[in-house]
């Protein structure tokens, strides 16, 4: 199962982050989400959600994108954290952040980041998502517009087909699902992996009318060889009142990963402004 969920596109950069990191010569001397000076379990909508935090100031969430964790924001947390206080977590059903239920949703999400922010009594933030991560930040500023600040969001569609998601990679995933939509995942980890598959295939599900009932100022990024459509990525932007646009020259999926400087300078000038 593993190596066939593997080859779904938008996954890969996540589940080889690690190895990436190495091979760029950037492997973080600090193991975020395996440090214990740093980490916490809160309760959190009825999961115990893992979480660390680094630095002090302005509070900055940032959310990381399917099957992934906190470890994804290795290259953006040093920057970050000399001025924000940086909020890392592992969503519901990902990382340490185990959840049992039998289903997922971005919604879900969504609410669980809120409601983190207040069990740490932090009344808004500025929040930075990737991928999964992104669409859960979109939804918590149309959610919950009190909690967010500012957004930054890369590589977030808004629906799931081949109109928002490179068709190569879709028609994967839908050849994945055929083969296994019948079949009775017996290890919890098995069920685990087919739950977050499950998101992605029939999720998110958000209209441009709800897009533009985000007012807080947000920057919507992707690379300009993204696993999300071009067309799609400038769909949301214009969808979205008084947003910015950039798209990053010679980048993929991971834009934060790939051009990690020129991400952490242009996402903070943003925050700043």
């Amino acid at each position: 199962m593993r190596k066939l969920y593997m080859r779904v596109k938008k996954l890969i950069m996540l589940m080889v982050l690690p190895q990436l990191l190495t091979l760029l010569g950037c492997k973080p001397k600090t193991m975020y989400g395996n440090n214990p000076e740093a980490g916490r379990y809160y309760q959190i909508n009825g999961i115990k959600m893992y979480v660390e935090e680094y630095g002090s100031g302005k509070p900055l969430l940032m959310i990381h994108g399917n099957g992934g964790d906190m470890s994804a924001f290795a290259e953006n947390v040093p920057y970050f954290a000399k001025k924000y206080r940086v909020i890392l977590a592992d969503s519901r059903a990902q990382g340490k952040t185990v959840d049992a239920s039998d289903s997922l949703s971005f919604e879900q999400m969504a609410d669980d980041f809120a409601v983190l922010l207040d069990t740490l009594k932090v009344p808004k933030a500025y929040v930075i998502g990737w991928s999964d991560g992104g669409i859960n930040a979109l939804l918590m500023a149309m959610r919950h517009p009190d909690k967010v600040i500012k957004l930054a969001s890369t590589g977030a569609n808004i629906w799931p087909d081949s109109t928002a998601l490179d068709p190569q990679g879709w028609k994967q995933s839908e050849k994945y699902y055929n083969q296994n939509k019948n079949r009775a995942w017996k290890t919890p980890k098995a069920k685990n992996d087919w739950k977050i598959f499950m998101l992605d295939w029939t999720q998110p599900n958000i209209k441009l009318s709800q897009l533009q009932q985000i007012k807080c100022p947000a920057l919507i990024i992707a690379g300009d060889h993204d696993v999300i459509v071009d067309k799609h990525t400038r769909l949301i932007q214009s969808n979205i009142p008084g947003s910015q646009l950039w798209i990053v020259h010679n980048s993929g999926h991971g834009t934060l990963i790939e051009h990690a400087r020129k991400f952490n300078k242009k996402v903070d000038e943003f925050f700043e402004k």
